[in-house]
């Protein structure tokens, strides 16, 4: 061999180098990528979960406010249909205390 050729040929030693190198690299792949996959599952099922519990509390505090808006407007009304029909009551007695008065 001359100096020339041995500077590109390599020999055995990188060839096992390089084997034994990816089969490390695919060895840690398969150990670490199912432990991966199952912490992002896990995360992503948690952040999930907190979206649901969020949306959920917001659903009872929407659906209680406006249970009590509900409670509010009916009572008003219920108030003013009260004082709508105490008026017509109190026009119908004046209609008819005026009618006997003129009859009279």
């Amino acid at each position: 061999m001359t100096p020339d050729t041995q500077t590109r040929y390599r020999g055995p030693g990188f060839l096992i180098g390089l084997m034994t190198g990816a089969a490390i690299g695919a060895g840690l792949t398969l150990w670490l990528t199912p432990r991966a996959a199952a912490e992002a599952r896990s995360r992503a099922t948690n952040s999930a979960r907190s979206v649901r519990d969020y949306a959920g509390d917001q659903y009872r505090e929407a659906t209680t406010r406006i249970a009590g808006a509900v409670k509010d407007v009916t009572t008003a009304a219920q108030g003013v249909r009260d004082n709508a029909a105490d008026a017509v009551v109190r026009v119908a007695q004046r209609v008819e205390r005026t009618a006997k008065a003129t009859k009279g």
